[in-house]
């Protein structure tokens, strides 16, 4: 994986991040997705800060839960050919992008480990800069965001929506949203239900952003 640009000082924490647990219950790279997904997180918050200047922090969250979506990891998985390495059970089809998302996660936890917080840091950049700035306007479904971002790291969770009966005047309603997702909520109110549900998800995107 020449395109990781990293050479590791202890190379049996590549093969430990490259190893899910299908093959080995014990030994495996759980630990090391669960450190890299903070530093992945992290840095991505930041790069994404000094990159757009200019925008709100709801945009940045929507931004930034693309970026360490499952679908963008497992990309990033398969264009420096890390799918090739990981070693795992049997899986579906439909799997196999977590599996390649979870390992190129705990590789970047194998870099902290090995050569500290700056080297995870820049493999991150170089991998990351130029998809983050593919997109000029920061992507619009906080909703669809949010739930990709909690089914990764709930394994197949939900978003939960709580709807309250609208005040106001018939023609002019206002409608209060609580959503809740890992451990956190966030509310928000909008003259749909739609446009409530959307400014609550996107308020928690804030909150889950790193």
């Amino acid at each position: 994986m020449e395109k990781l640009n990293y050479k590791f000082k202890n190379p049996a924490l590549l093969e430990l991040a490259l190893t899910q647990s299908g093959v080995d219950a014990a030994r495996n790279n759980e630990r090391l997705e669960f450190v890299g997904d903070r530093v992945l997180g992290l840095t991505v918050a930041a790069m994404l800060y000094d990159m757009f200047p200019s925008e709100a922090e709801g945009e940045l969250a929507r931004r930034h839960a693309m970026l360490v979506s499952t679908e963008t990891l497992a990309d990033v998985a398969i264009e420096i050919g890390l799918d090739r390495r990981v070693r795992h059970g049997h899986m579906t089809a439909g799997r196999m992008r977590h599996v390649w998302a979870n390992a190129m996660e705990a590789v970047f936890g194998a870099i902290f480990i090995d050569g500290g917080f700056d080297a995870a840091r820049d493999v991150i950049m170089h991998l990351w800069r130029d998809i983050a700035s593919r997109d000029v306007v920061a992507p619009k479904d906080a909703k669809s965001a949010l739930q990709e971002l909690v089914q990764k790291r709930a394994s197949g969770g939900l978003p939960e929506y709580e709807y309250t009966e609208p005040v106001g005047s018939s023609h002019n309603p206002v409608f209060t949203v609580r959503v809740t997702a890992l451990g956190a909520c966030a509310t928000a109110t909008g003259a749909s239900k739609k446009e409530a549900s959307t400014a609550a998800a996107a308020e928690l995107l804030k909150i889950l952003a790193i």
